[in-house]
């Protein structure tokens, strides 16, 4: 690349960024490029940088490694919460068709098993002689979360935003929070995530992002709080093509599934919103709408059902 006067400031910014990358003007080896014995073929496209020693130099981009991907916030900051927030979900239950794209991008997106599902769909029904319905279930998110009183570690925390997290680093596996859970909601990591990490980038833990799991720890949902970092909604709320999940935050009464936006405390009234097992006082985060004027059929969402799943009930 020839020199260009008319280089953008911006450009130049960019390439202070990456000083660490550059090579040629320092002896010092860098983990960021590739070193000088391995065999790299040039691509003849360079890029200009600023070196260790504060000099402008330029770099054959097939010599640079990818940067290192890094967590949004360190460990004791996601141990803090996002300061004035109060993190609240909806659960439109006449929406539910059982289609568990959500599972799915759950699943996914935190590298999870299949049979580990932090977020489950439970065909339910109140009473012998009632309608069932679907119901996504997940971590409540308790304001008085019986599974951090019991964590002998300080592994399982509540944050000021109202979040309730894992830190796998910090987990021993004792189980004692999913046997004071009373919803279910924790799963036991039996084996290694399934997360197969690229070669050239280290991808540091971060109890906000739950990547990777570690074997012999426990894991659940965790809100996507990285998600909201970076202006997104949780990954169950984005894959939904019914809008059943509404996510928002209770200090702005506002609630969003990114189509429909709504007053969260009129949005409750108006629909007579409920949580479950209301009665443990956990004050759990997670609210469901009834299942009336539903918008499918309950029988249309038995093709994703395994064999021989029973239909459940439960105590409002």
């Amino acid at each position: 690349m020839e020199n260009n006067d008319s280089t953008s400031r911006r450009t130049f910014i960019a390439g202070s960024i990456l000083a660490g990358l550059a090579v040629g003007c320092s002896n010092k080896k860098d983990p960021f490029t590739q070193s000088a014995e391995e065999t790299v073929a040039a691509s003849g496209e360079k890029v200009k940088l600023l070196s260790v020693d504060g000099e402008i130099v330029e770099v054959d981009i097939a010599y640079l490694k990818p940067i290192p991907h890094l967590p949004p916030v360190s460990i004791d900051e996601s141990r803090i919460g996002i300061e004035g927030k109060k993190f609240v979900m909806v659960v439109d239950l006449a929406r539910c068709k059982n289609l568990r794209k959500c599972q799915a991008s759950c699943d996914h997106m935190h590298h999870i098993h299949s049979e580990q599902n932090w977020l489950k769909v439970y065909p339910m029904k109140e009473a012998e002689h009632t309608a069932p319905y679907w119901q996504p279930t997940q971590c409540m998110h308790c304001d008085e979360p019986p599974c951090v009183k019991v964590c002998p570690v300080d592994a399982t925390f509540k944050r000021k935003d109202g979040i309730v997290l894992i830190d796998n680093q910090r987990c021993i596996g004792c189980r004692f929070c999913m046997a004071a859970c009373p919803y279910s909601s924790r799963v036991f990591n039996w084996q290694e995530s399934d997360y197969v990490e690229d070669p050239n980038i280290h991808v540091a833990y971060s109890p906000e992002t739950s990547v990777p799991q570690k074997r012999g720890t426990v894991g659940k949902c965790d809100f996507c709080p990285d998600m909201y970092r970076e202006g997104k909604l949780p990954h169950c709320v984005q894959a939904c093509p019914n809008g059943v999940f509404l996510f928002g935050d209770m200090n702005e009464d506002s609630v969003t599934n990114g189509a429909e936006t709504f007053r969260f405390s009129e949005l409750i009234k108006d629909k007579a919103g409920y949580r479950l097992m209301e009665d443990l006082g956990t004050k759990p985060s997670v609210y469901y709408l009834p299942p009336v004027s539903r918008n499918f059929k309950f029988e249309d969402g038995m093709e994703n059902e395994a064999p021989g799943e029973t239909i459940s009930s439960h105590t409002k």
